[in-house]
C-alpha cells in the first residue's frame, strides 16, 4: 500500500506506543463536529426603480492638495491600497467596476461601494451592477497564506493541506456537476470517514434535507429543471487562514463568498438573478497519531452558511432563487436588512443578528 503525508509511519507508531506505555496521549480518538449553524436565509427585496440609491457609499476623505512630492507619493500609495480600482480609473488605466481586485489577504474593514448598483445584470454581463464584477473567478480568487510549520505538520505538509482545503471548496461550491445538483463525491471524499456525526449528517442531508440536515450548509446545488447558471464563471471573494488547533492539529478556517448568476431553465429565459452564498467552514487536519483519520482527509469542526436569494426556510436540498415575479409576490422579509457583499461583518456577528429574526432583506443583489 502506498504512503502519503497523512499516514502513520512506523516511527510515529513507535512514538505513540512509548507515550501510551508512559501514560501519555492515549489511543487515537474519533473526532466529531462541534457545531453546525444554519443561517436564516436572506431574500432579495422587491425590485424598485432605484433600489439601492438611498444607501450611502463609503466616504472618501479628500485633502486640500499637497505640495511635497514625498507626501504626494505616500498619499497615492495609500489610495491604491484602499481602492485600487478607483485609482486605476483616475489614471486612465481602464478602471471602473470591471477592474479586478487583488486577492483578499486581510479582513475587510468596510463594505464595497454601491455606485454601480442601479445597473441591472444581463446574460452577456451577469455580474453587472454588482461588486462581484471586480472579484476574481472561481478557486483561483480564494486567498492562500504562506505555509509555515505548524502543529504536527511540516511547512511542506501545511502547503499541501492548504491546497487540499481549496480543492474542497472548489469541489463543494464550484464544481459544475455539483452546481447542477449532482452529489458532491469529490468533496465528501476529503472528509474524515471516521467522523461519525458528520457522516450521519451527510447520509441524511441528501435523502431527507431539513433545517438541521441541510446539504446547503456545505455544498452549493441548484435544481437543473428549474434554473441554470449563466456562463461558466462563479465570482468569489475570500481567504483561508490557519493556526494550531487541539492536540497539535492544523486548524484551517475558510471564509468565502460565492456569487452565482442564474436564469430560469426554460429555453430563451434571459432574466438574470444572482444567488449569493457566504460560507465559513472550520476544518482540522489532525495528527493521525492522536486522531482516527484517513490520509488526505480532514475533520470538520464547524460550518455556517449565509444565503441571499437562495430560498428562506425552504429545505429542499437546493438553492431556490427568486426572479422579479416571485419577489413582487412575496414582498420583503421580516428580518434585518443585510448587505450580502459586506465581508467586513464577521460570520459570527451575522449569525447572531440572524438568529430567530426570520427572513431578512438583502439591500442589494
Amino acid at each position: 500500500m502506498g504512503t502519503s503525508e497523512g499516514s502513520i509511519s512506523d516511527e510515529e507508531w513507535e512514538r505513540f506506543l512509548r507515550e501510551a506505555e508512559a501514560g501519555g496521549t492515549g489511543a487515537p480518538e474519533e473526532p466529531s463536529a462541534r457545531s453546525r449553524t444554519v443561517a436564516r436565509r436572506l431574500r432579495e427585496e422587491t425590485e424598485r426603480p432605484e433600489p439601492w440609491r438611498s444607501r450611502q457609499p463609503a466616504r472618501r476623505h479628500r485633502g486640500k492638495g499637497w505640495y511635497a512630492i514625498g507626501l504626494l507619493v505616500a498619499v497615492a500609495l495609500a489610495l491604491v491600497a484602499l481602492a485600487p480600482g478607483r485609482v486605476v480609473g483616475w489614471l486612465g488605466g481602464g478602471g471602473g467596476e470591471d477592474t479586478p481586485l487583488a486577492v483578499e489577504s486581510n479582513d475587510p474593514t468596510r463594505p464595497p461601494p454601491t455606485e454601480a448598483a442601479a445597473q441591472r445584470p444581463t446574460v452577456e454581463q451577469p455580474f453587472r451592477g454588482s461588486p462581484a464584477a471586480q472579484w476574481g473567478d472561481g478557486a483561483a480568487a480564494i486567498g492562500l497564506p504562506a505555509a509555515r510549520a505548524t502543529g504536527w505538520m511540516s511547512k511542506r505538509q501545511v502547503g499541501r493541506a492548504l491546497e487540499q482545503t481549496r480543492e474542497f471548496l472548489a469541489a463543494s461550491s464550484l464544481d459544475p456537476g455539483v452546481l447542477r445538483g449532482e452529489r458532491p463525491k469529490k468533496a465528501i471524499a476529503l472528509i474524515n470517514p471516521h467522523q461519525q456525526d458528520v457522516q450521519d449528517y451527510l447520509a441524511t442531508a441528501f435523502r431527507a434535507p431539513s433545517r438541521e440536515n441541510d446539504p446547503l450548509l456545505l455544498f452549493s446545488r441548484f435544481e437543473k429543471a428549474k434554473v441554470r447558471l449563466v456562463g461558466d464563471v462563479v465570482k468569489t471573494r475570500g481567504r483561508i487562514t490557519y493556526r494550531e488547533g487541539e492536540r497539535g492539529a492544523v486548524e484551517m478556517t475558510t471564509d468565502v463568498t460565492y456569487v452565482y448568476p442564474v436564469v430560469r431553465a426554460a429555453a430563451g429565459s434571459d432574466e438574470v438573478a444572482r444567488t449569493i452564498v457566504r460560507r465559513e467552514t472550520v476544518m482540522s487536519w489532525d495528527d493521525p497519531a492522536k486522531v482516527v483519520i484517513e490520509p488526505g482527509t480532514f475533520s470538520l469542526v464547524s460550518y455556517k452558511v449565509d444565503t441571499t436569494n437562495g430560498g428562506c426556510d425552504t429545505f429542499t436540498g437546493y438553492l431556490t432563487p427568486e426572479f422579479s415575479a416571485e419577489r413582487a409576490a412575496s414582498g420583503s422579509g421580516d428580518g434585518p436588512e443585510v448587505d450580502p457583499y459586506d465581508r467586513s461583518t464577521s460570520m459570527e456577528t451575522r449569525m447572531r443578528e440572524a438568529d430567530g429574526a426570520g427572513c431578512g432583506t438583502a439591500t442589494r443583489s
